[in-house]
């Protein structure tokens, strides 16, 4: 028995070095780390439990048969974070340059399935130079069974991919089908088709990070939420998310002790948004002022930068965060925002995490770019997003929320349990400016101050029409409210709305506009 224990460990310790000593360093010169390096830094100390550590390919292909590959180049299991059972895989590169075969596919899925059976998130590490080719259509069947997986499980448990190396063709569809996706700068990259094949075919010289980096896809795509300049970083942030969420779907968020006062009144908030409507002024300082503790968790922070999501904690709860950035385009709503927003409200209502919404926006963004790049389509989604939502809904009228933009925030008709506005919001169909140029046409014409008529023209319709008591008579609006009380009274609204239960219609699915 001693001898069969010294081979076990032997051959453990074997399996364990993965590609060697060699291809490690390799590994460690391009400022990357291992799998299980990673894994390691994922997880709570010693939590790590290792499945499958000895399966082997089963090609023999092109040689296939004398190559040895531990673990078939990725290393699967489970442990925790924060004491909460997390699944977790890790592709290791230095293995066959972490390539993708049968066997390979098949140790994702088993710790895939368990994930799903157990309900807890999976964490999977991608670093892989794609399908092995020597397996053919075995490897392109383990992707489909990875898509496939990816698919029953999204919006049952969180999926978080964290890309650290390449990604490439048929790999980063995975990703994409996961709930978030971190990025590293430098070392993490991502594209359908790689620069050579865009060079043959299109002509275009474009390099691996313009073409699929962690900045080429925070600012302009939009596929990945998270950048981060080392691999220590991106791990330790995922861990920060994972205590936002849920384990899944049936579980609501853990709730934390934040010591911070639930009464607090913040004199502040009274005068941060300026005399002036049209003055831009930056909302996370309002979000931070609401936020326990000042602590916000900012998703897809590069992306459509006029509105803002991520998580805040109110009374210890995770509370998810849809705000208009005035900063940026006047905080309007475009195609991009209309995307990052929707898909944010989904995520938020299939984890039990409530919303809060600030708005301050002035409309859609006008132009033909927008109309021909499908604006109707893409805001529809949030519209679709609000109104599927049944996760309890706050709405805070910051300044402005004009025509559609201000149903798509989600006004009361959209769902929202409870709206309340700043006295000096602005609740209409279009701005002062502009209705009264249309309501007051010829008065502004006839006149012999045109300039003077305008600007009491304005005024008018601004305290006619445009303001929270007339929202509020109506009952659009609930309350007009102090702004140094707004985290009191939200912090309320949402202790009122945790037993809130509610029902879309049975129905297999609905038809969201992509």
């Amino acid at each position: 028995m001693k001898e069969k224990i010294e081979r076990l460990l032997e051959t453990r310790e074997k399996v364990e070095l993965g590609g060697g000593e060699k291809r490690i360093a390799k590994q460690h010169e391009r400022g990357k780390l291992t799998a299980r390096e990673r894994i390691n830094l994922l997880l709570d100390e010693d939590s790590f439990v290792e499945i499958d550590a000895f399966v082997k390919h089963r090609c023999t292909n092109f040689g296939m048969e004398d190559v040895d590959a531990p673990s078939d180049g990725v290393v699967t299991g489970y442990g925790t974070v924060d004491g909460r059972l997390v699944f977790v895989y890790a592709q290791d590169f230095t293995v066959l340059g972490g390539s993708l075969g049968e066997m390979h596919a098949a140790k994702i899925n088993k710790v895939q399935d368990m994930a799903l059976k157990m309900g807890a998130p999976i964490v999977g590490i991608n670093d892989s130079g794609g399908a092995r080719i020597q397996e053919g259509v075995d490897a392109l069947s383990g992707y489909g069974k990875i898509f496939y997986r990816n698919t029953q499980s999204s919006g049952v448990i969180p999926q978080i991919s964290a890309i650290m190396g390449p990604s490439a063709g048929g790999a980063v569809y995975s990703p994409a089908l996961t709930d978030f996706i971190f990025m590293v700068e430098k070392t993490s990259q991502m594209f359908i088709t790689g620069p050579q094949v865009i060079k043959a075919v299109t002509g275009e010289d474009v390099s691996q990070e313009e073409l699929g980096g962690a900045n080429t896809h925070n600012t302009i795509s939009g596929v990945a939420h998270f950048k981060d300049s080392t691999e220590e970083e991106s791990l330790q942030r995922i861990r920060t998310l994972l205590s936002y969420l849920p384990s899944n779907n049936l579980e609501t968020p853990p709730v934390y002790e934040m010591g911070d006062d639930i009464n607090r009144v913040e004199e502040a908030l009274n005068e941060i948004v300026p005399v002036n409507p049209n003055r831009p002024y930056d909302m996370k300082e309002i979000i931070r002022l609401l936020a326990d503790n000042g602590e916000f968790f900012e998703i897809q922070e590069y992306f459509a930068q006029n509105i803002i999501t991520g998580f805040i904690r109110l009374n210890g709860k995770t509370i998810g965060v849809v705000a208009n950035q005035p900063k940026f385009l006047a905080g309007c709503l475009d195609i991009n925002a209309s995307d990052k927003a929707g898909r944010f409200i989904r995520t938020c209502d299939a984890f039990n995490i409530p919303l809060l919404n600030l708005v301050d926006v002035p409309g859609f963004l006008p132009g033909t770019d927008q109309e021909y790049g499908g604006i109707i389509r893409h805001g529809a989604k949030m519209l679709y997003a609000y109104s599927e939502a049944t996760v309890p809904k706050v709405t805070l009228i910051v300044r402005k929320a004009y025509g559609g933009a201000y149903l798509a925030m989600c006004s009361k008709d959209l769902g929202a349990d409870q709206v309340f506005a700043w006295p000096n919001a602005e609740i209409a169909v279009m701005g002062p400016d502009g209705a009264a140029n249309i309501i007051f046409k010829h008065d502004i014409a006839n006149s012999d101050d045109p300039v003077g008529t305008r600007q009491e023209k304005i005024e008018e319709y601004r305290d006619t029409v445009a303001n929270p008591y007339i929202a509020a008579e109506r009952g659009f609006v609930d309350d007009v409210i102090v702004p140094s009380i707004t985290r009191p009274r939200i912090i309320s609204a949402f202790d009122m709305l945790e037993s809130k239960r509610e029902s879309n219609p049975a129905k297999k699915h609905g038809n969201l506009p992509v």
